[in-house]
């Protein structure tokens, strides 16, 4: 009896995966990218498509380079601003939706209304509204990936499991019940959906923010800047970071928090994590 339970509780814990496995997809495409930049770059002069190491032995330098390092910093800086704002907000009007159907509708229609037009669109009016800088960019940052989110919630809250929705409402559950107790749990795993679908659109609005004025100081502001004095060492370098940035952030970060809240759904009896 207790060699069988033995055996049981062996094949019941989750296997882990080896590391290499997990990273071999992501090394793979990075190479494929970078190999194909380097062939191309042996059929095309030096100033228009620089050879790979040039450029990493460019960035491995200007991590010296005040002007550069702080360009990055903030960038994350105003990423850390208004991408939770609009997350959390995204959230809170989904989940509100949830109880209103009035306000589902409204709220649809204004998302159906507003995401067709592109985030980088409104940079001019909020520099007339706001000025040049952080305010502008944060506000266009929360603008791109509030829609994501909250209509990844609201499509949730539609689809909750109606037994238990009504089987609250027989218990007694008042409307803040519903939106902890039954809405708020079954919409999570939308919620790290619509995170990760967000961070892409705030991602991308932050660093064409910066490219087309909303700053003096950035990621996007240093590409474009590069750009006009034909450097195309620094284009590609920004380029480079930009990227790697964005997927340190999304296959680390996020997938990392993914896993944490929907933990239940990468534990399989038998298998691997």
């Amino acid at each position: 009896m207790t060699q069988t339970s033995s055996a049981s509780s062996a094949q019941a814990r989750p296997k882990s995966v080896p590391l290499w496995r997990k990273w071999l997809p992501y090394l793979s495409a990075v190479g494929s990218l970078l190999a194909v930049w380097q062939l191309s770059a042996l059929f095309l002069p030096a100033y228009l498509l620089p050879d790979v190491p040039d450029v990493f032995i460019r960035l491995f330098g200007s991590m010296n380079d005040a002007e550069f390092t702080d360009g990055i910093q903030s960038s994350l800086l105003r990423l850390a601003w208004g991408y939770p704002i609009a997350c959390l907000f995204g959230a809170a009007l989904g989940l509100i939706a949830g109880v209103s159907q009035a306000f589902a509708v409204y709220l649809r229609s204004l998302i159906s209304i507003l995401q067709s037009i592109p985030p980088i669109t409104w940079v001019p009016f909020f520099v007339i509204l706001l000025g040049f800088g952080n305010a502008t960019i944060v506000t266009v940052i929360v603008i791109a990936s509030f829609f994501p989110m909250a209509l990844s919630v609201l499509n949730a809250t539609e689809g909750v499991n109606r037994t238990h929705l009504e089987l609250a409402r027989v218990l007694g559950a008042n409307k803040l019940q519903l939106l902890t107790k039954v809405f708020a749990p079954e919409s999570l795993p939308a919620f790290v959906t619509g995170a990760q679908v967000a961070f892409g659109n705030a991602w991308r609005s932050l660093i064409a923010a910066e490219m087309v004025g909303g700053a003096a100081i950035g990621l996007g502001y240093y590409s474009r800047w590069r750009g006009e004095v034909a450097d195309m060492e620094g284009v590609l370098m920004s380029i480079l970071v930009i990227g790697t940035i964005a997927a340190i952030l999304d296959l680390v970060l996020l997938e990392w928090l993914k896993r944490r809240l929907l933990r239940y759904r990468y534990v399989k009896t038998g298998g691997a994590e």
